[in-house]
């Protein structure tokens, strides 16, 4: 009873085994190209994507490393940190992991402070979204500094010869 419609009618596009035919097949992919395209160009009429999205997009692509190890948000003084008495507007202070490195940040009204643990010599991009990436230099000693406050979402990217890590995306 296989490749029948169960009055042994052979069902539309099946061949004499049962199975589907190459011509029933290329028809039906055809048809859902065609049917793919006209949508496309309706929703490209009907609802078009913004000039800005498309540019977010391209651009946070373009941030993208494959290669970069991912840094886990270890601390973050606004979830895990205990309310101090008196303190209205404390820095926020974030410590990310990646294996064998910490970056420690403190993020201020003022910019950004930090440290990379071990010590080490390195490079750190401050992204943020559709901006150019902000450079810092780390010195010896693994301390940052940033005078721009990050506005809006930010990552920091750690280049330290050919190893890369990035932290994930958090507000300021």
């Amino acid at each position: 009873m296989s490749g029948n419609d169960g009055n042994g009618v052979p069902a539309k596009g099946a061949d004499d085994e049962g199975g589907l035919s190459h011509e029933g097949a290329d028809d039906d992919a055809f048809a859902d190209a065609l049917l793919e395209e006209e949508l496309r160009q309706a929703a490209a009429v009907l609802d078009p994507v913004p000039d800005a999205l498309r540019q977010l997009a391209l651009e946070a692509y373009a941030l993208h490393d494959l290669d970069a190890e991912i840094a886990e948000l270890a601390f973050d003084s606004l979830v895990d940190a205990l309310p101090v008495r008196g303190v209205t507007d404390p820095p926020r202070m974030l410590t990310f992991r990646a294996g064998e490195v910490t970056v420690d940040v403190e993020v201020t009204e003022d910019g950004l402070i930090g440290q990379v643990l071990p010590p080490r010599s390195a490079r750190i991009e401050v992204l943020g979204g559709p901006q150019t990436a902000r450079s810092v230099t780390v010195d010896p000693l693994g301390r940052f500094a940033s005078d721009t406050p990050p506005a809006g979402p930010f990552a920091l990217r750690l280049r330290t010869g050919a190893e890369v890590i990035v932290t994930e995306w958090l507000r300021a």
